[in-house]
């Protein structure tokens, strides 16, 4: 059986780590290990798994400590964590505390393991809605989460790339892949320094963050700062130094292409007028249009008082 997911291994014991990543190298995973430290988290950020597997046997308050960071980020909420626990600990843990996705009783078996894997990677297949591209949270959670927001000083930021299709249709779709990649982890880091919030892909290049109102321009800044740095990575000297590409439009007319750009619409989330999600999605839209007007990367928030 072939279980091919990326995992990462925490446990203060290396030895033991190591064990377990050679028995699921023999599974066809690719697999890393690292102690709990706190460099730990930072590692995740910078290349997320597909598991996480924690040794709770020892140095059980900073696994805790780490699985508890990471449920509480929208991001990383999603990846199934399975616990390796002794007899006694699986009878004294207070689950609300420790939210694992499954756990094992040591001495491990490893049998068990490989099923266990499969099972919460068949699971999280099934029922949740995580864009497999980025990862991040779809339009299910989008809407639950912008229905909570309702009526709190909180903002919603719709985020759509300008000129995205005739990118794509001229230089290939893994590199339209990588532009939505690189858009999700820019939304994601600048939500994640501002003190963190919601982020979720909506599909193709349309995303939405919800953060505190009061750091929303902030956040939106950041992102077209970082966005408008990066995104001239993409494009050869040539085409930097004219600021457009020879490509294809929306009417299937070829023209000049602007280089690639952000338009963000920004709605305040405790206005009397936003009553459902539906509305939100509403005023974003003529937001967004705004935006898009003005040319190149720019956010508009709604400053209407109704």
């Amino acid at each position: 059986m072939q279980l091919p997911a990326r995992i990462t291994i925490i446990s203060s014991d290396p030895q033991f780590a190591s064990h377990v990543q050679l028995r699921l190298h023999s599974k066809g995973c690719q697999v890393a290990t690292m102690a709990c430290t706190d460099s730990a988290l930072g590692l995740f950020y910078a290349d997320p798994p597909d598991l996480l597997i924690v040794d709770l046997s020892t140095d059980t308050k900073s696994v805790l400590s780490i699985v508890l960071t990471l449920r509480s980020d929208s991001f990383f909420s999603a990846i199934p964590i399975i616990g390796l626990l002794d007899a006694i600990e699986s009878d004294t843990l207070n689950w609300e505390l420790c939210p694992l996705d499954d756990f094992i009783v040591l001495p491990l078996n490893f049998n068990e393991l490989f099923s266990r894997i499969s099972l919460a990677l068949f699971r999280l297949k099934r029922i949740f809605d995580n864009n497999p591209l980025t990862r991040l949270p779809g339009n299910t959670s989008i809407q639950l989460a912008i229905e909570a927001a309702i009526g709190t000083s909180t903002a919603v930021c719709y985020i759509d790339i300008n000129d995205f299709k005739p990118y794509n249709d001229s230089y290939g779709f893994s590199h339209g892949d990588e532009v939505i990649r690189m858009t999700a982890r820019i939304m994601f880091n600048a939500v994640h320094e501002a003190g963190g919030g919601f982020c979720g892909h909506i599909g193709g290049d349309d995303f939405v963050c919800i953060v505190s109102l009061a750091l929303a321009e902030s956040v939106c800044q950041t992102i077209i700062a970082h966005f408008d740095m990066i995104v001239l990575d993409l494009f050869d000297d040539e085409t930097k130094q004219h600021g457009f590409y020879y490509g294809t439009n929306r009417k299937g007319e070829k023209e000049n292409i602007p280089l690639l750009s952000v338009s963000i619409g920004v709605v305040p989330m405790n206005m009397p007028k936003l009553q459902h999600a539906a509305k939100v999605s509403e005023v974003a839209a003529e937001l967004k249009k705004l935006a898009k007007d003005s040319g190149g990367s720019r956010y508009v928030v709604d400053k209407r008082s109704s």
